[in-house]
């Protein structure tokens, strides 16, 4: 009886240690973003559903590209035209005739029209891109053209040569992509001169009084830039005013709680009180720079920034930021922050290009005016539209080749549109915490995605369609 019992126990113990494994298991997926997410999520102008301080998700919502109008004669006409496939039904658009300059293209998200003749492109979300099913076989004039503008950590995979190469087009963060999108969350230089939410430095040093010197808005906690580790250290060092979920120590006005406040005029009038603000990305990529670093130049508040390592090549002036790579450790640049907070003059040197509204990069000046799109200017076309017509335009270049006996011209990405280092823990002090639920996940997740990207590439390159099966057993094959 009693050997019964203690068998007994033994299983109910290994159940409730199989159950705890399975559950955190289930955790570390859904933490990681569901890498293989079978909800298509409609994204926008980073609307505010997301967290404080979090890079929300867009919703693409605004006025679409104005479409041709038909007539019925027409609408049963519309297979002379180049057929645009979204395989991430990003737009929700079940068909719409496009004109992008002197071609026209017709879009959808049906897939119905997988095999119709006119189909040329298939127009795919990065978020959006997993395994579950792709539009193979592959044909010969079936281009492929990616469009993520988001952070690293949503698609690890593309991240990779195997998978990023697969792609015709591509529009991404990256300034080597075939339309950048590296100044997404940037309206025009206008909202960087303007002195509109700009409080005087000597108001700002009388503010100090219950103000700390540096303010941090995040609410997206241990991404793979593992920015809290960073500011948990500096905390140590200078008084941080903390207001959203990480690291949390000041509240917000009631009315300002809401996640959706954060572009919320009240919101930016408390922000741009304070002398510097903590501005890390939650990923550390060439190029990826969100409104972390925008904001406070519009609002006269100068960024700590952490993030893109080719931030120099986008600030509107040589002393706009302070970087916190210059710096070896955060006990160092709290000194120089608490040095320029007691120093007016050496202050002011971070805010003189905003006191005199001039802006002497000019790459930033030329990007600004050559891009093809605009952001929240309905006098423009929006980046998806943008995206939409380069593919459409390069489609009927081939098709003008062809017309005339030429061969067609191939385009193909390159690694260098879509590329990021693997994520980095910082560790500066014994009482740093070693492990969270996420802040040391993402380098394995990193690892495992370069496995994922080599056995969908082989997969692709079959070009025949293939069950999940296919895939996992690839990627854990020994």
């Amino acid at each position: 009886m009693v050997r019964i019992q203690r068998r007994r126990l033994l299983a109910s113990c290994l159940c409730v240690t199989a159950t705890v494994f399975l559950l955190g298991t289930l955790q570390v997926v859904v933490e990681l973003g569901k890498f293989e997410r079978k909800k298509f999520k409609n994204s926008n102008l980073r609307d505010g559903h997301a967290k404080m301080g979090e890079e929300p998700t867009h919703l693409y919502s605004f006025p679409k590209k104005e479409a041709l109008t038909l007539t019925r004669k027409e609408k049963l006409e519309t297979d002379s035209y180049p057929i645009m496939l979204w395989w991430s039904p990003l737009t929700g658009e079940t068909g719409r005739l496009g004109q992008c300059g002197a071609d026209a293209c017709f879009f959808t998200i049906n897939r119905t029209y997988l095999h119709h003749p006119m189909t040329r492109a298939f127009l795919f979300y990065g978020t959006d891109f997993n395994i579950d099913s792709l539009p193979l076989p592959r044909k010969a004039h079936h281009d492929w053209a990616l469009f993520h503008e988001e952070s690293p950590k949503n698609n690890y995979k593309l991240f990779h040569q195997p998978i990023i190469t697969l792609f015709n087009y591509t529009a991404t963060f990256s300034r080597h992509s075939h339309l950048p999108l590296t100044t997404q969350y940037l309206e025009g230089i206008e909202v960087l001169k303007s002195h509109r939410y700009l409080v005087p430095l000597q108001s700002k040093n009388n503010l100090r009084k219950r103000l700390a010197p540096l303010v941090y808005v995040q609410s997206d906690c241990d991404p793979p830039s593992d920015r809290d580790s960073y500011v948990r250290e500096l905390m140590t060092y200078i008084e941080v005013d903390s207001y959203g979920e990480c690291l949390h120590n000041k509240d917000l006005p009631q009315q300002l709680k809401n996640p959706a406040s954060m572009e919320a005029d009240g919101f930016y009038r408390i922000i741009a009180q304070y002398k510097f603000i903590l501005a890390f990305e939650n990923a550390v990529c060439d190029d990826y720079i969100t409104e972390k670093l925008w904001r406070p130049l519009k609002l006269g508040v100068v960024p700590v920034y952490y993030g893109s390592p080719s931030i120099t090549d986008w600030l509107p002036s040589n002393r706009s930021a302070i970087l916190v790579s210059e710096f070896s450790h955060p006990r160092e640049l709290a000194g120089y922050i608490r040095r320029l907070d007691r120093d007016d003059r050496l202050y002011e040197a971070y805010t003189e290009w905003k006191l005199k509204r001039e802006i002497s990069n000019q790459r930033l000046v030329t990007a600004l005016r050559e891009r093809k799109w605009g952001v929240q200017d309905i006098t423009q076309d929006n980046f998806v539209d943008a995206f939409e017509c380069m593919v459409c335009n390069k489609v009927w270049d081939n098709i003008r080749l062809q017309e005339k006996g030429l061969p067609p011209k191939r385009w193909t990405a390159e690694a260098t549109h879509l590329s990021c280092p693997e994520p980095a823990t910082f560790a500066f002090s014994p009482a740093a915490p070693r492990w969270s639920s996420l802040r040391e996940m993402w380098i394995s997740s990193f690892e495992q995605s370069k496995k994922e990207a080599q056995a969908l590439r082989w997969l692709v390159d079959r070009n025949q369609n293939f069950s999940a099966q296919d895939f996992w057993g690839l990627v854990f094959k020994d």
